[in-house]
């Protein structure tokens, strides 16, 4: 890569590329009640005021890692030109020079939070975006690709910082596509990091783990650092029986992934535990799956260092044993 080029990118670092951008609402409890239902959170300090008042707090709160949601793009925004399409140029004008050395793909690596003071009904939530590092050209096992980081600063009505959040992404130049004689593709792969290693090791035995609050008990997954119900850090596991219901799913037809068979079932299944998983499917047509059907699990070795649970029919699982 020139160094011209180089320079033209690194341009870029320090710069806002998404201008000072308002919520399209204030914080409201509506809002929050569709969030807290839809992760089955059950701390009462979000939605009970009284509650939340008996914790030192003047009302119900928003969940911490509610609070990019209160800025995002509805859809009408993300596939139509507004007024305010001027706010992200510099986001444009990043990902064009991008795209100029062939870096068309992207894929999100992780996000870190940093959260100031906790977001209550009637806030006005803005967001600005600055780029904070553009990595050297490196190989991954999606192609080549840069590291981008940007940090996204997340104020009140007042101008008061909220959070920060730490944003990187894999700009890649997609690989070329695998002749048909070649093996199939592997599974994508997870972020792996200090906070759910234990759960795909655990895995990789067989073991379907769940995590659990060592001071109320609490099971929770996905799995994190700290207990929903109470703030403990403190934790440890307890080994799933295996077997659930069929709680949602969907059918994928396109776009199609190499890794995957097709029609691809992804379900979400309720453990016998109480706890919800996304999976897949295996052994049942479509046509075949219903809301609130009894699964059993089953283990998908998709390559030597990944191993998954998938879930299947409990009544076909039985037979064949």
């Amino acid at each position: 890569m020139s160094a011209s080029y180089e320079d033209r990118l690194n341009a870029f670092v320090g710069r806002v590329i998404n201008a000072l951008t308002p919520g399209q609402d204030p914080v409201n409890v509506p809002m929050i009640r569709h969030w807290v239902e839809a992760l089955d959170l059950s701390n009462p300090v979000h939605l009970d005021a009284e509650a939340a008042r008996a914790t030192g707090r003047d009302d119900v709160v928003a969940p911490a890692s509610m609070v990019q949601a209160w800025t995002m793009r509805g859809y009408a925004k993300s596939v139509r030109p507004s007024a305010d399409a001027g706010s992200g140029a510099g986001f444009a004008e990043l990902v064009d020079l991008l795209a100029e050395g062939g870096y068309t793909s992207v894929v999100a690596t992780d996000s870190e939070f940093d959260f100031v003071r906790e977001v209550v009904p009637g806030d006005e939530i803005t967001v600005e975006e600055v780029v904070d590092s553009i990595g050297p050209e490196k190989e991954t096992g999606l192609g080549t690709g840069r590291f981008v980081t940007t940090i996204k600063t997340y104020r009140d009505q007042a101008g008061e910082t909220v959070a920060t959040q730490r944003w990187r992404t894999l700009r890649f130049k997609p690989k070329a596509k695998a002749e048909p004689e070649a093996p199939k593709a592997l599974r994508p792969r997870a972020a792996i990091n200090l906070d759910n290693q234990f759960w795909f090791d655990a895995a990789k035995e067989h073991r379907l783990v769940i995590q659990r609050c060592a001071s109320c008990q609490q099971l929770r997954h996905p799995v994190g650092p700290e207990c929903s119900h109470c703030q403990s850090f403190e934790w440890d596991t307890v080994e799933a029986s295996g077997r659930a219901t069929l709680y949602s799913f969907t059918v994928a037809h396109h776009p199609k992934h190499p890794a995957f068979d097709y029609p691809l079932v992804i379900a979400v299944v309720e453990l016998e535990e109480g706890t919800r998983l996304i999976t897949n499917l295996v052994g049942i047509a479509p046509e075949d799956a219903e809301i609130g059907m009894a699964l059993e699990l089953e283990w998908l070795d998709a390559d030597p260092d990944l191993t998954l649970p998938v879930f299947r029919a409990a009544s076909a699982a039985g037979e064949e044993n």
